[in-house]
């Protein structure tokens, strides 16, 4: 029986994710997941084992953060009220963490550098008409247009973290998974109190 190849569990994942290029809607991100197969393991020159799962999972959260962050990074000039200004700090200061975590298990990896998920658009990963949208609301209407970003964001983070706990190998990085989905987990409570929707 063949092994599947990276591409293949990296497939996988972003099916679990909800990528596309299509129009996204709520209804992409209530898809249930789909469990990646069993992947071969690849050893690192360190000899950590890291297999596609693992990179796959690092690779897209990687991308799904440095799309998030610069929304994050609005709400200063964009709102004076401080319950929305502490969510963005804390989700930001986390999803920082958990990006320098993610690149340095990508260097222990030796995965490549580049990003795979480039001009992606999938739900939780804001688009550059979605940005301009932002920048120009204030008050309500920007908390309203951030609370749909930021809950796109923690739970397509949640899915695919989940996914990689369940498929993935090497223990560093199943462990920041299982942070993710307990921040993630939290943060969206924390959201829905801000914002129920």
């Amino acid at each position: 029986m063949r092994q599947p190849t990276a591409s293949t569990v990296l497939i996988a994942v972003l099916l679990v994710a909800g990528c596309g290029t299509g129009p996204r809607d709520a209804a992409s991100t209530a898809t249930p997941p789909v469990t990646a197969p069993p992947a071969t393991v690849a050893p690192t020159p360190t000899g950590t084992a890291f297999n596609p799962t693992d990179i796959a999972w690092l690779q897209l959260t990687v991308a799904m953060t440095e799309r998030l962050l610069p929304v994050l990074d609005l709400v200063p000039a964009r709102t004076t009220d401080p319950a929305w200004r502490q969510t963005a700090t804390q989700v930001a200061t986390t999803r920082r963490a958990d990006l320098d975590r993610a690149r340095r298990l990508l260097a222990d990896a030796a995965a490549p550098t580049t990003n795979p998920h480039e001009g992606h658009d999938m739900p939780g990963m804001a688009t550059a008409q979605e940005m301009t949208t932002l920048r120009a609301a204030n008050g309500q209407p920007f908390h309203r247009l951030l609370a749909g970003h930021l809950r796109a964001h923690l739970a397509q983070s949640v899915r695919i973290a989940t996914a990689e706990q369940q498929n993935g190998v090497q223990p560093a990085t199943v462990a920041l998974a299982a942070a993710v989905v307990r921040s993630g987990t939290a943060d969206l409570e924390r959201l829905d109190h801000l914002d129920p929707a």
